[in-house]
């Protein structure tokens, strides 16, 4: 099992950036796909999520309206769009495979990419 996030960088507060996550391993509708950040001095925190088997996603209220995630099945790779960023959405990103919408329900975890916004 292995997800790999890419897609991370610097940019400017009001941009844009895409992030995706590639899954190997198992098939991308076997487990939600999530993916969570973690601001230095700061808990990881849970940003979106998606069932990609019935479709359902799900944001935390920092991202919601902003951030838009998907699955592409066929590439067995999911995507994070990121539109509207603020400085505070600076974090290490990290897509993970588990259940739910609670850090303790994901078991395989990427490795982080680092998304910057500037003020």
């Amino acid at each position: 099992v292995q997800l790999q996030a890419s897609g991370g960088g610097l940019v400017q507060a009001g941009g844009s950036l895409r992030l995706s996550c590639a899954v190997s391993g198992f098939a991308i509708d076997t487990y939600a796909i999530g993916w969570f950040r973690q601001a230095p001095g700061k808990e990881r925190e849970g940003v979106s999520f998606i069932n990609s088997g019935d479709g359902n996603t799900a944001y935390s209220d920092s991202v919601k309206g902003r951030f838009t995630i998907s699955s592409d099945d066929a590439k067995n790779t999911e995507y994070l769009q990121m539109n509207s960023l603020k400085p505070e959405d600076t974090a290490v990103y990290y897509c993970a495979a588990g259940f739910g919408t609670r850090l303790e329900g994901y078991h395989y975890w990427g490795q982080g990419t680092l998304v910057t916004v500037s003020s």
